[in-house]
């Protein structure tokens, strides 16, 4: 029987989960996966996952905190 396992790669820097741990995410309908140093791309700058992640140009970052 032959192996259909899927591999996930990181939508940002294609690192597979073999070489770095995958957090499992889900927008518009649609599941990707993303590393741990990728992460504040995601959260601080999600403009430069346009392209990658379809409709991540129209999201805004998470404003910086002013207290």
């Amino acid at each position: 029987m032959e192996d259909t396992k899927t591999a996930y790669n990181c939508l940002n820097c294609n690192r597979p989960e073999t070489v770095i741990p995958l957090v499992n995410m889900r927008y518009a309908g649609k599941q990707s996966w993303i590393c741990s140093q990728c992460l504040p791309v995601l959260i601080h700058h999600p403009h430069q996952l346009a392209g990658k992640l379809a409709g991540m140009d129209k999201v805004e970052p998470v404003p910086p905190d002013e207290s």
